[in-house]
């Protein structure tokens, strides 16, 4: 059970106590810093959690130990913290363990001389000459009040001056265990917990090449330390998978990972590992993140992967069961790339995240052209990334017909509407055109003046060239039933 107690900042010699027996045994004061590491890992999750592993050799005294353990992240979560001896499993036995937090900024340490002398310090805005005096500090809130012989002062021009740093004060969070049984001599140890502040994201960047034919993918790896600690030479590792976790209060929470790969030295791309059911990505040389730093890591690179561009007029599925005689307001077309995750650099699962898309303009220099998030992407699997609007591209679309026939308590109501579709290309070369209609219900196509396909049970599709400087146009009609008044 973790407590608030006061860190001592430097070892102390155990004192003998009056009364005790001559067999008494005194506690061994024990400071471990960043200097005693050995390593340091650190596993990534998604939302904001990590697992540090901080390894270091420690000298420990015999029995009693009082170990405060310095530069730990400042959000780690106290009740994860756990302690282990690589060199003796059973060289000690924590009793006690507690975090101190408290840390020494100005304000804390004026609140903590509350009541007791300071010294107040003055400049003479002539001469530069300075005058010291004594107070008594009688509040924090709101401003500073002091309480001086003769009067009582607030809010005026001076420094104050404290005799010392309060022991109850630190300059960095520490863990402080109580050892007992502990065998004296050099031990490594490790200490793990879990804690906030420590994040990371997938960004990509996509070039298109060979006018949109072929496309270069670079992944990075985002990673973002926050957590109130360095960490240098760090073996990273991230977990694929969903985690479970539980919310104070709440309900358990599922947590979703996401999944990283990374490229070697060599050039290959690492492969996930299996980790009681989700995967295991570790990068193959250490890297370091100091306090308060974004920092980037190459995840991977492919090379003229195969691209399709798609043009898409995307429709509403309540024009199909409603009366809408007006026609609807021009609207342009959508742009789309889609490619697949397989091939030399691809073939790995990719996190979600935000891809950049940049194509070269006539004198050959990259522009940006529109970025998409993409979700978890298994091997193999398509991705789609949407680019914006076409600008030469738009349409036009107007109900022709629409008629009712109510159902009954045996029947669902059959609705039968007309539409007209009017695409143009203000463009100088002949586009392909994707409409996609989303159609509710049990539905069938009457009459159309261009074949559809059927790509899932709720959607029709058409393609439509339409040339440069042209236009063409959609004529079908459709039956909808099924749907219960």
């Amino acid at each position: 059970m973790f407590r608030n107690t006061r860190l001592l900042g430097t070892a102390i010699a155990g004192l003998a106590v009056a009364g005790l027996s001559a067999g008494a045994s005194a506690t061994n004061d024990i400071v471990s810093r960043v200097a005693d590491r050995e390593s340091v890992a650190l596993t990534l999750y998604a939302d904001d959690l990590a697992l540090i592993k901080d390894v270091r050799r420690v000298r420990l005294g015999p029995d009693m130990n009082r170990l405060s353990w310095l530069d730990v992240a400042a959000q780690l979560r106290p009740e994860t913290v756990r302690l282990r001896n690589l060199s003796d499993p059973a060289g000690f036995r924590v009793s006690e363990q507690a975090f101190d937090f408290d840390l020494l900024t100005p304000e804390r340490l004026i609140e903590h001389y509350v009541g007791r002398e300071v010294g107040v310090i003055r400049t003479h805005p002539g001469t530069g000459a300075e005058s010291r005096e004594k107070a008594t500090l009688l509040t924090s809130r709101g401003g500073v009040v002091l309480q001086f012989p003769d009067r009582v002062e607030t809010g005026m021009p001076a420094r104050l001056a404290f005799p010392a740093v309060p022991d109850a004060l630190h300059t960095a969070p520490a863990l402080v265990f109580s050892l007992a049984d502990a065998r004296a001599g050099a031990q490594r140890l490790e200490l793990s917990y879990l804690t906030t502040g420590l994040s990371w994201r997938a960004d990509y960047v996509v070039e298109l090449r060979d006018d949109g034919a072929h496309l270069d993918l670079d992944g990075w790896v985002t990673l973002v330390n926050q957590s109130g600690a360095a960490y240098r030479d760090a073996r990273l590792q991230f977990v694929a998978g969903t985690l479970n976790r539980v919310r104070d209060g709440a309900q358990p929470l599922a947590r979703e990972s996401m999944s990283l790969g990374a490229k070697s030295a060599g050039g290959a791309y690492l492969q996930p590992e299996p980790l009681a059911g989700h995967h295991l990505y570790t990068l193959p040389q250490p890297t370091s993140l100091a306090e308060n730093q974004t920092k980037q890591v190459a995840l991977l690179r492919a090379a003229r992967v195969p691209v399709r561009k798609e043009l898409v007029l995307q429709g509403v599925g309540h024009i199909y069961t409603g009366r809408y005689p007006a026609p609807s307001q021009p609207a342009h077309v959508g742009m789309f790339l889609e490619f697949e995750n397989r091939g030399a650099g691809l073939g790995l699962p990719l996190p979600a995240g935000v891809v950049r898309v940049y194509e070269q303009d006539a004198r050959g220099s990259s522009q940006f052209v529109g970025e998409d998030r993409i979700g978890h992407t298994p091997r193999n699997e398509s991705l789609r990334l949407t680019l914006g609007e076409a600008f030469d591209h738009t349409a036009e679309r107007r109900q022709t017909a629409f008629e009712q026939r109510p159902g009954t308590q045996r029947d669902a109501a059959v609705y039968e509407s007309a539409h007209e579709i009017v695409l143009k290309n203000a463009g100088k070369e002949t586009a392909t055109v994707t409409v996609r209609e989303p159609i509710p219900g049990d539905w069938e196509i009457l009459s159309e003046s261009r074949p559809h396909a059927r790509p899932d049970a709720g959607t029709a599709e058409w393609k439509l060239r339409v040339p440069g400087g042209g236009k063409a146009t959609l004529v079908y009609r459709v039956r909808v039933k099924g749907l219960m008044q």
